[in-house]
């Protein structure tokens, strides 16, 4: 009886064993390679660098104040917003209070800033992780007016560079326009120099 058992034992060992080197360390190590190999950038997290000093990812939004950047979503991720350790939405509902204050007092402040009869939704409302680095193209060019007088620069200058910007849905459908925050101020900043 014991060598039944331990004839049935050993081929579920075997392969417990074996699907373990292939899926635990064989695989992962593969693919791996495979992203090191082919999208390296993409595969070390997007990073964006000044010189050897990463400044940031492409994939991660931060935060921009003042008048002289443009400003991406707000963000509910952490106590002050953008971190990206404590991403998560706010999950307010749509009936909420609090939302619904805290937006209203978000449109105002851009009303006074924003030229125009409506405030783009994405420059008042969260993403659901609290890290998106995108704007539409719409919320960008609401903002031209502020950059540009901010940095005496022409507001075709700058409505030039959000255009050059903007980034089109993949195989030209997937997604929708949108423009990297971070992106579009490093191009302002390389265009204008630093305020």
């Amino acid at each position: 009886m014991f060598n039944d058992l331990k004839s049935a034992v050993r081929p579920a060992l075997m392969l417990t064993l074996l699907f373990a080197a292939l899926l635990g360390i064989a695989y992962p190590l593969a693919l791996t390679g495979i992203g090191q190999t082919l999208f390296p950038a993409e595969a070390n997290g997007s990073l964006i660098r000044d010189g050897n000093t990463v400044i940031g990812s492409e994939l991660i939004g931060q935060k921009f104040a003042g008048p002289t950047y443009f400003h991406g979503r707000p963000s509910a991720a952490g106590a002050d917003g953008y971190d990206a350790a404590a991403s998560a939405g706010s999950n307010l509902g749509p009936a909420a209070q609090a939302l619904t204050d805290r937006v209203k007092a978000d449109v105002a402040k851009l009303s006074e800033t924003t030229p125009g009869p409506n405030v783009p939704p994405d420059l008042v409302t969260t993403s659901a992780s609290g890290l998106d680095p995108h704007i539409s193209p719409e919320a960008a060019f609401s903002q031209v007016t502020r950059v540009a007088a901010a940095r005496n620069l022409p507001a075709a200058q700058v409505r030039a560079l959000v255009a050059a910007t903007v980034e089109q849905p993949a195989l030209g459908f997937l997604g929708e326009p949108r423009v990297n925050v971070l992106r579009l101020n490093r191009a302002l900043d390389a265009r204008s120099g630093r305020p």
